[in-house]
């Protein structure tokens, strides 16, 4: 399969690049080449192939989640450098008016 000139003038102007004419030439080849590459894959028997998620066969291994207390206010606050009893104070980032 091939692509004509005007069709990869076409991509360009798309694509918002403006090429030389080298460019054009050496594009209008590699897209060429690209397109007889998907068309020799398009040849290809895949009805009994399975669909793949991923190119090999990687499992994510994660560990059971488990119900762990969690820290007391008290003990989390004692970290803080200011706080108010409850709360973190932290300087102000936004101007209010």
């Amino acid at each position: 399969m091939s692509i004509s000139r005007e069709e990869v003038l076409h991509i360009a102007k798309l694509a918002r690049l403006s090429l030389t004419e080298e460019e054009v030439e050496m594009y209008t080849h590699q897209l060429g080449e690209i397109l007889n590459y998907i068309q020799k894959l398009n040849e290809l028997d895949v009805d009994n192939i399975e669909p793949m998620k991923h190119v090999l066969h990687i499992v994510n291994v994660l560990r059971d989640d488990k119900n762990l207390p969690s820290l007391s206010r008290e003990d989390v606050l004692k970290n803080a450098p200011e706080h108010d009893g409850e709360y973190f104070k932290v300087p102000k980032v936004l101007k209010t008016e």
